[in-house]
């Protein structure tokens, strides 16, 4: 099946998951031609010869305009970007083609996490790459987004052209979108959901107890509001689909990495050992909020919830006193 037109061209920067699942829902628009950009060529070749991603989702059949690259060169005619691949490899991939990426393409920022340090990656890119950046974030397994299931994202742009872009891309498919300006806020409450995903699941761990539950994830949800005001973003961030919606999902079902990690926690199967052997975004981003609020000296009564997590990572802790704690706090 060729197509004989090609308006726009798209490329997702990777081929896991979320880029080929929005990417096959995007390839369905014929007037898009729809590229993932990998350093995997057998994916590139599965991809291409039998529209299937074996690494990901090898029961499911890919649309046929969804095409897969290992050539850089791909970049060069990309009217979007969409960054797609772990936050601690954008900047050096991005660092390295530079020269490809013409300098008014949107880079749509996918990756949850720090670029550097405590930056957020829109501000490194930004310091880095003449583009427009925005991100996209939001309550979204790809299982769901590939199977077609109604999915929202928050995008986050101070160009209100991206914004208008990004809602007419989609504005045909299962992806429902809210838009706001706050880049920061969203990246946050990226970031801040792992976190509280994490006690969420050490409460479940110990008590199946939907008060109990409620209450605690009233107190994540004001902590989280609070954290994203404190470092520079807007408070009515937390009420859109990358805050409470992205929480709700990470914190409530158990395909949550963290949501796991956290009913592990509380179940004493955790170890320092495989601590150190599985990378978990929620781990990691409570040593970086920690040491940042401890700068401002906003740690212990200001985030209750967050000081406690920390000292069970860092302490040893009695993870039978964890809810008490918290609610006394």
């Amino acid at each position: 099946m060729e197509k004989t037109t090609h308006n726009t061209n798209i490329v997702f920067i990777g081929s896991g998951a979320i880029a080929t699942a929005l990417g096959n829902i995007l390839a369905a628009d014929e007037d898009l031609d729809v590229c993932l950009l990998s350093i995997e060529k057998d994916v590139v070749h599965d991809i291409n010869h039998n529209h299937i991603n074996f690494r990901y989702f090898p029961a499911t059949q890919l649309h046929p305009y969804l095409k897969a690259s290992s050539e850089t060169a791909v970049l060069r005619r990309a009217d979007l970007i969409f960054l797609a691949i772990p936050s601690n490899a954008i900047l050096t991939y991005l660092k390295q083609s530079k020269i490809l990426i013409p300098a008014h393409t949107p880079l749509i920022n996918l990756a949850k996490g720090f670029g550097d340090a405590f930056q957020l990656i829109p501000e490194c890119i930004a310091a880095t790459m003449p583009n427009p950046v925005a991100c996209m974030k939001g309550p979204s397994f790809a299982r769901e987004i590939i199977n077609r299931q109604p999915t929202a994202f928050t995008i986050a742009a101070s160009d209100k052209k991206i914004n208008e872009m990004l809602a007419d891309l989609f504005g045909e498919t299962t992806i429902h979108l809210d838009h706001s300006n706050d880049i920061l806020g969203v990246e946050y409450a990226s970031i801040l959901k792992n976190i509280y995903a994490i006690v969420i699941g050490i409460v479940d761990a110990n008590f199946d107890s939907p008060n109990l539950r409620s209450l605690v994830l009233s107190k994540a949800i004001n902590e989280m509001r609070q954290l994203i005001k404190t470092f520079g973003g807007q408070e009515e961030t937390i009420f859109k689909y990358c805050g409470f919606g992205d929480f709700s999902l990470t914190a409530l079902n158990d395909l949550s990495r963290n949501r796991t990690l956290g009913l592990l926690i509380g179940k004493g199967f955790f170890s320092q050992d495989i601590s150190e052997k599985v990378v978990l975004e929620g781990r990691i981003a409570v040593q970086v909020f920690y040491e940042e609020l401890e700068k401002r000296q906003l740690t212990g009564v200001n985030y209750p919830l967050m000081t406690e997590l920390y000292k069970v990572f860092n302490t040893d802790y009695d993870i039978g006193k964890f809810v008490n704690n918290i609610l006394n706090d």
